[in-house]
C-alpha cells in the first residue's frame, strides 16, 4: 500500500511540474523546422539550423504543429492550419562542440574528431 501511495504522489508531483515548465496560461506553440520540433513562447530566444539571413530580418514559420492561447490547446493534423510564428533574426554563431569517437577494440584504432555546427539565433516575434 505504501508503495500504491508513494506513486500516485510522483505522478502529482510530476504533473505539476509538467504545468510549471509550460508556464500555465501563458501562449506558446509547437514548431516544426528542420526535421526538429520547437516549443516556443513570445519573447523566447531559439538557435535553429543556419539560414543565409541578415541580422534584423524576419523569419516565418507555417509548420505549426500546435498553438495553445488562452488555455486553449488547438493540435493539428498534422498542422494547424493558418498558424504561424514570426520571428526576428539575431545573428548566427557557432553551436557547441561536438566529439565524434571511433574505437575498434585490439585493433590499436582510436579516433576523436569534433565539429561546431553554425546556427542562427532567433527571437520569438508573435504567436498567430
Amino acid at each position: 500500500m505504501a508503495k500504491a501511495a508513494t506513486a500516485r504522489t510522483a505522478t502529482t508531483k510530476s504533473a505539476d511540474a509538467a504545468t510549471a515548465t509550460a508556464g500555465g496560461n501563458q501562449p506558446y506553440a509547437v514548431v516544426l523546422d528542420g526535421g526538429r520540433q520547437y516549443m516556443v513562447r513570445e519573447g523566447q530566444e531559439v538557435e535553429i539550423d543556419f539560414r543565409h539571413l541578415p541580422a534584423g530580418s524576419e523569419v516565418v514559420f507555417e509548420d505549426v504543429l500546435a498553438v495553445s492561447k488562452s488555455g486553449q490547446l488547438t493540435l493539428g493534423t498534422p498542422k494547424v492550419k493558418g498558424a504561424k510564428v514570426k520571428a526576428e533574426v539575431l545573428g548566427s554563431l557557432q553551436g557547441e562542440k561536438i566529439f565524434v569517437q571511433k574505437f575498434r577494440r585490439r585493433k590499436n584504432y582510436r579516433r576523436r574528431t569534433g565539429h561546431r555546427a553554425i546556427v542562427t539565433k532567433v527571437r520569438i516575434a508573435s504567436i498567430g
